[in-house]
Parts: structure tokens; C-alpha cells; sequence
């Protein structure tokens, strides 16, 4: 196409007779242009008739004078056209080759001719595991799974199994993001949000984000009494150091057994552990302080999901945190959040908050938002000032205002 572009110009150009009058036209424009400025100075009284009828004559002798350049345009010869006709689709076969690598295509397609319908069937709920010979090349099967979901991206089903491949693999956030697309096709499915909960409340090491919250919440609106539900919002609200409501949504999951007929002894067993637990970690808090973290409005666009929150206890000589939590910046509402540090969020068993008051250990707190997920700052983290712990203290606030150099 490139070389027809350029030849034919070249082939009209070569049957053309017509002349180059370019310059001519140039002259005739400068003579308009200079006589309507002469007119213009009559008018406005600049000059005379007779400078006006001297000037004019001048400029009609000039361009009578101005010689018309005759100049026919010359095609190339047969060998410049051949130059541009062999070698412009050469070279671009050659790019083409060099450039676009098509194996991964090859591949892909491949896969879909040998494992096609059983990656179909198995997203369809037609087989529950796949045959033999399909598993020996995993790799085809996940693709063409993966492609197959794509085809069908409206299907929440597909992504609910895509997800279950994902968990198996241990893929743990691509599994999460095919939930989240299976739970907005969906929402009115609670299977479909308990999966979704159940897999970002373990995913985040017990806590309730602010979407697993929001699909819990939901679920509880249509079915008050999702005993699921209860259990994680119970689980979770401990996790963030809310006792009594936790203790609430077990009394309430308590309630519901009991209106069901049957032997109930083993599942009020595991609530009264599960209560005690929360009333021991509640003891254990006792003594915590709880943290207003604030990141100021400049930083804020430049946070992103995958950033890691650190706000932690630590000697101020330095040395291991004597208590540190670490949560996804997702949990950040609009930049605030208020996290609580207790013996529970010791490293390491003998090296608690408590332990260090007795020793009357002078203690700061710090916060510190990171790209890499590392607990020590680097450059392009963002911080706060080490604010020294008092005694006698429980409600500390923070700002992280800075960004490390």
C-alpha cells in the first residue's frame, strides 16, 4: 500500500503535460497585495493621484517583467519505481516478522483444539474434574479456561469456577478479582457473596475490608438470620478489636441454633470458645492504645490499592515493634482509619506492649505507608513523625505528611 501511495503520483506526473506556474502565482498575489495597500493609502489621503497612477504603473510593468517558470515534472525511472515497489513490502514483511511474535497466539489456539470443550465443561458444571489426559498439560487447560470466561464474561458462574482454579493454584488475588466479577453479575446471589466474603475475609488474615463488609451487610438484609454471615461479622469485628459487637452477633447466632430442633451441644461448645476468646482478647486490649491515623489530603493521589499500611509500637532506641498491625491501604476511608495496638499485635510472644511498660521502656509510635509491602521504609514511601508514646495515654492520633526522599 506504501509503495502504491508513492508511485502513483509518479505515474500521473509522467502522462501529465501541465507546467510548474508556482512563481507566476506568486507574483500575481504580491501584485494584488501591493496595489490594494496603494489603494488604501489614496483613500486615507497618503499620497496623490498622481504618485497613486505612477506607483500602479510600476507595478503592472513588474509583473508584466516577472518571468513564467516552465518547468514539466519529472517522473523517476523504472528503477526508482522498482527500488520503492520491492523493497517497501519487503521491509515490511522483514518488521513484521521481527517484531510480531505470534507463537503465544499459536499456543493459545492450539490448547483450544485440544482441551477446548473440556475446559467448557468444566466451567459449566458439566464435569467435576477434568480427564487424565487434559491434566497432563495444565498449562493449555488454564488457558483455555481463562479464555473460555473471557468469551462468556457475562456468566457470574464461570467466574465463581475460574476463581475455585485460581484457589487451587494458590493465586490468591486473581482469585478475589474473578469473585468480585462473578459478585457484580450477580449480587443477588448469596452463594455467590458468601464465596466472595468467606475468600477476602481469609485472604486478609481475618479482616472484614470494606467491600467483604458492604456483601456481608447485604446478605444480612435479605436473610437476617445467614448463620455464614453472623459467623464472619462476629470473626471480623473481633479482628478490628470491636468486642461487643462481636459478642452481639454471636449472642444473635446463638438465638438462631436454638430455634432449631436437634442436638445443638457441639455448635453452643464452639460458641462459648469462640466467646471467651473474644473476652480474653478484650482483657488483653485493655491496655492498647488506639490510633487516629490521618494521611494528608496532598498525599492521597499518590496511594495506590496495592500500598501496605504499617502503624506500629517501637522502642525509640529501636529494635523489633513491640506491637504492629499491617492492613492494605484499601481500608483507608477517605484517607482516616483507627486501628488499635495491644499485646495481640506483639511480633513475638516475650516482647509485648505490656512487657515494655514494665520495664518502663520509652516507646513511639509510627505509621508509614509502603510500595513494596515492606515493613522498613524506603524511597518513595510515605510517613509520619515518630510521635512519643505517653504513659498515662490511650487515644493517640498520627499524620503522615511526608514522603521518603
Amino acid at each position: 500500500m506504501l509503495a502504491l501511495i508513492v508511485i502513483i503520483p509518479w505515474l500521473r506526473g509522467s502522462r501529465s503535460t501541465s507546467q510548474d506556474n508556482r512563481l507566476l502565482n506568486l507574483n500575481v498575489d504580491v501584485f494584488e497585495s501591493r496595489l490594494s495597500e496603494l489603494e488604501t493609502d489614496k483613500q486615507a489621503g497618503n499620497v496623490d493621484d498622481q504618485a497613486y497612477q505612477n506607483q500602479k504603473l510600476e507595478l503592472e510593468r513588474q509583473l508584466i517583467a516577472a518571468e513564467q517558470q516552465v518547468a514539466p515534472v519529472r517522473a523517476p525511472g523504472l528503477k526508482s519505481r522498482l527500488i520503492v515497489m520491492i523493497w517497501v513490502p519487503v521491509l515490511a514483511g522483514l518488521a513484521y516478522f521481527l517484531i510480531s511474535d505470534r507463537s503465544s497466539a499459536f499456543t493459545l489456539w492450539q490448547a483450544e483444539d485440544s482441551v477446548g470443550q473440556v475446559a467448557d465443561d468444566l466451567l459449566t458444571g458439566k464435569i467435576d474434574r477434568p480427564p487424565e489426559w487434559a491434566i497432563k498439560d495444565g498449562t493449555a487447560l488454564i488457558s483455555a479456561m481463562q479464555t473460555n470466561v473471557y468469551r462468556h464474561a457475562d456468566d457470574p458462574n464461570r467466574w465463581m469456577r475460574l476463581s475455585e482454579l485460581f484457589l487451587s493454584l494458590e493465586a490468591t488475588d486473581s482469585a478475589l478479582e474473578a469473585l468480585a466479577r462473578a459478585y457484580r453479575l450477580s449480587p443477588e446471589d448469596d452463594a455467590i457473596a458468601m464465596v466472595y466474603a468467606q475468600t477476602s475475609f481469609f485472604a486478609n488474615s481475618g479482616s472484614l475490608d470494606a467491600n467483604s463488609r458492604k456483601v456481608l451487610e447485604g446478605v444480612l438484609q435479605k436473610q437476617p438470620n445467614h448463620e455464614g454471615a453472623q459467623m464472619l461479622m462476629a470473626m471480623g469485628e473481633a479482628r478490628a478489636g470491636n468486642f461487643k459487637q462481636a459478642q452481639g452477633w454471636i449472642s444473635k447466632l446463638r438465638g438462631n441454633i436454638e430455634q432449631k430442633p436437634g442436638d445443638h451441644s457441639v455448635a453452643f461448645a464452639s460458641l462459648d470458645k469462640l466467646s471467651a476468646t473474644i473476652a480474653q482478647q478484650q482483657a488483653q486490649t485493655a491496655d492498647g492504645v488506639n490510633v487516629s491515623v490521618i494521611v494528608n489530603p496532598s498525599l492521597l493521589p499518590l496511594i495506590k490499592p496495592e500500598y501496605v499500611l504499617f502503624v506500629a509500637i517501637r522502642a525509640e532506641a529501636g529494635g523489633p515493634p513491640y506491637a504492629v498491625k499491617r492492613l492494605p491501604v484499601t481500608q483507608l476511608n477517605n484517607g482516616k482509619i483507627t486501628v488499635s495496638l495491644s499485646n495481640l499485635d506483639a511480633m513475638m510472644p516475650d516482647r509485648t506492649l505490656q512487657s515494655a511498660r514494665a520495664a518502663d521502656e520509652k516507646l513511639v509510635l509510627t505509621a508509614n505507608i509502603s510500595q513494596t509491602g515492606n515493613a522498613i521504609s524506603q524511597t518513595g514511601d510515605l510517613s509520619a513523625n515518630p510521635i512519643v508514646l505517653p504513659k498515662d495515654k490511650q487515644q493517640l492520633n498520627i499524620e503522615i505528611n511526608r514522603q521518603v526522599p
